[in-house]
């Protein structure tokens, strides 16, 4: 059998070879931490390379994510299917080798990371969500959901700001499922963190009341192994592993530095750490016999054939629970959610109420029937109107719940929930202001980028919420938002669009929705059958003329009565109009052509897009006969209704402005 280092070098050897083929990656820190993972992949990670997606597997995440060569060496060698070719294919196009871990391209990722500490987060969203589905469905002497979230995370992670408020509600929730290793080498790119960082990082931890193990040596296999086994028997408090290693460890001439960091270690270093570390085989060469020591395919077998036993009789016994359990975990909605009756109800309903508390009662009405509906806010439930009727908050007593607290955490709130959603068996939603966005921003980002099925509410959404001033008015983030690819964004106009936009994000299963809400009265629009029915397409004629009209105005959100109101002066005056409400852009351009032009006719070249935000967005479906009536400035302090008079969101200028593009 060969030894723990021996095995540990084919990481070593596989990372450093793999970068040093590509000349780009970060070989120091899976040399570094080769030692760790052994540990934790041979002896306590509970999964199956021959199903990466079994839902009682432990998750594993490297937050510390450039160094992507140990996650993609321990999957190859264990015997996921990640053959040696796409390891000497790391960072090259089309390969499931990426530069950084991306979830959906590599079996056996979990989740995205690369911008340093969201992995983090991640996994403590998973923790959540893996408590949560426990107290949900576990009974007394079926215990089916009851696996562990292992995090590996380095001194950027804990430098990033989103590292202290994702472990600061880890520690206020008890989540004892979760074990951080810190990678604590001391260095990063600019060379050793001493000169920049000197936390106490252990107090910190114990501070957020975290489970700290001090102190442990990360190439010393048997104290890794007792810190871990410690670890387990915690299960009141997450636990950080503080691990002292050596980056680059094994190369005898940039061992310790940061020239193992970030690039790859030269062909002569390569091979004198070979000599080393003793390893004498050739390039991405790994002797049978480590190869068989690494395979996990046959423990794997028999850990998820232990589970099914216990799913089995768990179904015998609660037949119900256990199929709403796989549906859950399908992402399949129930059977009886009907989306068409929920928005034809609003339709009827004809109320004028702001969006946000019309999404309140879209809450009220659909989550009693959605248990895997699982949502929070950033301190600004009250606001945001995101705590429904019948939703119960989990705590560290009490996780059998259907809320969050996030407190003042957008950051870390919005990459928890990816955690949460991409643990699965949950439909996650956020909320704070729009404004607020822009702390959360990376993380709607990262949740475009994975294609997670979640919901992004942000309330406040225009200048319209009025005194608290230009510090709390969005102005760019709409723009910032659509610009994001893979990520739907809904701003409605009335109960029933926002009703539409909720139903829109809940089927989305290719990824994630931004629902953006207003603070003040909306008024109900009129909608034929027809009409309702195409809300769903993103845009669609809310107002039209007989014959072509002169002028195609373009409106979302508040602002789409404004412009109905100007098209009925417009009228009055002999103008022909159409009204165009498109509360989601990317759904607009997603349906197919002759749709978009019986909306936007080519013919009719005069079209004003009307906004209280800025104009950017608009100019592709206005042309450059068109016009975009938005804001240029930031906000000011004052009360709604003064501000959009103060900035010219009025009928009579949106009239001026329409009659002069008219004849122009």
């Amino acid at each position: 059998m060969p030894s723990r280092r021996h095995l540990a070098n084919a990481i070593r050897a596989l990372s450093m070879d793999a970068v040093q083929k590509a000349n780009s990656g970060h070989p120091g820190m899976p040399m570094g931490m080769a030692d760790i993972a052994e540990v934790l992949w041979n002896d306590h990670l509970k999964h199956n390379p021959n199903n990466p997606d079994w839902e009682d597997r432990d998750r594993f995440i490297l937050s510390n994510g450039h160094g992507s060569m140990l996650h993609y060496s321990l999957l190859h060698l264990t015997g996921y299917d990640l053959p040696l070719d796409e390891l000497k294919n790391f960072r090259q196009v089309g390969s499931k080798t990426p530069g950084h871990p991306e979830h959906g391209y590599t079996p056996g990722i979990e989740t995205t990371t690369g911008p340093l500490g969201q992995g983090l987060a991640n996994g403590v969203g998973m923790a959540i969500a893996e408590r949560t589905l426990a107290a949900q469905f576990n009974r007394d002497g079926h215990e089916i959901i009851n696996h562990r979230i292992w995090v590996f995370a380095g001194d950027g992670c804990m430098m990033e700001g989103i590292s202290h408020e994702a472990c600061s509600l880890a520690g206020h929730l008890g989540l004892g499922n979760i074990t951080v290793f810190y990678d604590d080498n001391g260095i990063s790119i600019d060379g050793e963190v001493k000169g920049w960082f000197s936390d106490d990082t252990a107090s910190r931890f114990e501070a957020y009341h975290w489970h700290v193990i001090r102190d442990v040596d990360g190439h010393d296999a048997e104290q890794v192994d007792r810190a871990i086994r410690e670890a387990k028997e915690v299960t009141d408090k997450p636990t950080l592993i503080m691990c002292k290693t050596v980056i680059g460890f094994g190369s005898p001439n940039k061992a310790g530095k940061e020239e193992s960091h970030g690039a790859a270690l030269g062909e002569e270093e390569v091979e004198a750490a070979r000599k080393q570390l003793g390893w004498e085989h050739p390039a991405f060469e790994i002797p049978d016999d480590l190869y068989a020591a690494w395979d996990a395919r046959e423990k794997g077998e028999k850990l998820e054939a232990e589970y099914r036993e216990k799913m089995a009789a768990y179904e015998k016994e609660y037949p119900e629970l256990a199929q709403e359990l796989k549906r859950r975990y399908s992402g399949e909605l129930p059977a009886d959610f009907d989306g068409d009756a929920l928005i034809q109800r609003a339709q009827e309903k004809m109320e004028t109420t702001a969006s946000r508390k019309a999404s309140l009662g879209v809450l009220n009405e659909l989550a009693p029937s959605l248990p895997e509906l699982f949502g929070g806010s950033a301190d600004l439930a009250p606001s945001n109107l995101t705590l429904w009727e019948g939703a119960k908050a989990i705590s560290k007593e009490h996780h059998n719940g259907s809320y969050v607290h996030y407190g003042v955490r957008e950051f870390g709130m919005g990459a928890i929930a990816n955690g949460i959603a991409t643990h699965g068996g949950f439909i996650p939603y956020d909320a704070t202001f729009l404004v607020f966005m822009e702390y959360m921003h990376n993380a709607v980002r990262m949740s475009a980028l994975s294609h997670t099925r979640i919901i992004h509410v942000f309330t406040h959404d225009s200048i319209g919420l009025g005194e608290d001033g230009p510090t709390h008015q969005p102005v760019e983030q709409l723009s910032d938002l659509r610009n994001l690819p893979g990520l739907a964004t809904w701003r409605p106009c009335d109960a029933t669009e926002t009703a539409a936009s909720w139903v829109e994000g809940l089927k989305r299963e290719t990824g994630p929705t931004a629902l953006i809400f207003s603070r003040q009265n909306l008024p109900a629009q009129q909608r034929d059958e027809e009409q309702v029915k195409n809300i769903r397409r993103g845009g669609y004629i809310l107002r039209d003329c007989d014959g072509q009209p002169d002028l195609v105005m373009i409106a979302t959100g508040s602002e789409v009565d404004l412009a109905m109101q100007a098209a009925g002066e417009l009228e009055g005056k002999g103008h022909k109009v159409r009204v165009v409400s498109m509360p989601c852009t990317s759904q607009f351009d997603e349906q197919d052509q002759g749709y978009r032009d019986s909306v936007l006719p080519p013919t009719v070249r005069k079209r004003l897009a009307i906004e209280a935000a800025i104009p950017s967005t608009w100019y592709k479906y206005v042309g450059l006969d068109g016009d975009v009536f938005g804001m240029t400035t930031y906000g000011e302090s004052g009360k709604g209704p003064d501000l959009f008079k103060h900035f010219g969101f009025t009928v009579e200028k949106v009239v001026e402005r329409a009659e002069q593009l008219i004849k122009a």
